[in-house]
């Protein structure tokens, strides 16, 4: 059974993580809402929401976790031409409300979107207080692709990205590769594992792994 959260339940009301259900897979909690002091509450504890219109808010932590580590990014040398041909460029939290609403467009392999208005507007609101944060990427002064997350100390979380053109949303990830070994972030949280990811250089880490990288006790 998964525990079911009130609005007027404390912000770190979340259960253990280990009680998190194994189908579906990390299953841990519903209910709540997105105020910005549960969303840090979540994140803090290895938590993210993810659910479909029409759903309760439903609050996960998978076990394994896909991470990828900057230092550990695969650049491939098309990716590394394309960086260096001028053709796009990158930016830092230049349009943060427009990264996650084209992340929220609906794509041909689904039609929906998890990324409701009420999560757009309660990442904003992340955004404002300086959590969330966005990568751009244009082309002749276009938006094409970006990414979007949150980051809590040396961890940034990673919620969606977006690509327009080819190869853009790799673009976006390497510019936040660039930014993280910059500024000290040592991981990135992928959340779930794709070919798409993997291809890229990230890999699967337990949930106690994923904790000990947040000083969280699992």
């Amino acid at each position: 059974m998964i525990v079911w959260l009130s609005p007027d339940d404390p912000p770190d009301s979340f259960p253990p993580v280990e009680a998190a259900l194994s189908e579906p897979q990390g299953l841990l909690a519903a209910g709540g809402d997105l105020r910005p002091e549960r969303l840090l509450a979540g994140y803090r504890r290895g938590i993210f929401p993810w659910y479909s219109p029409g759903q309760p808010i439903l609050w996960w932590s998978p076990d394994p976790r896909e991470i990828l580590l900057p230092g550990e990014f695969h650049c491939s040398r098309s990716l590394r031409r394309l960086q260096r041909s001028g053709r796009f460029e990158t930016g830092f939290d230049t349009d943060f409300a427009a990264v996650i609403a084209a992340c929220a467009e609906p794509r041909h392999t689904s039609p929906g979107t998890w990324i409701t208005r009420d999560m757009q507007q309660a990442y904003q609101h992340l955004h404002q207080l300086g959590f969330a944060h966005s990568i751009e990427v244009r082309r002749a002064n276009q938006l094409v692709g970006g990414l979007y997350g949150v980051r809590l100390g040396d961890v940034f979380f990673g919620e969606s990205m977006f690509s327009r053109v080819s190869n853009a949303s790799k673009l976006a990830l390497a510019a936040l590769v660039e930014h993280c070994l910059a500024d000290g972030i040592e991981t990135i949280d992928c959340q779930l594992a794709s070919p798409h990811l993997r291809s890229l250089g990230s890999r699967s880490v337990s949930r106690r792994d994923f904790l000990l990288r947040l000083k969280v006790q699992a």
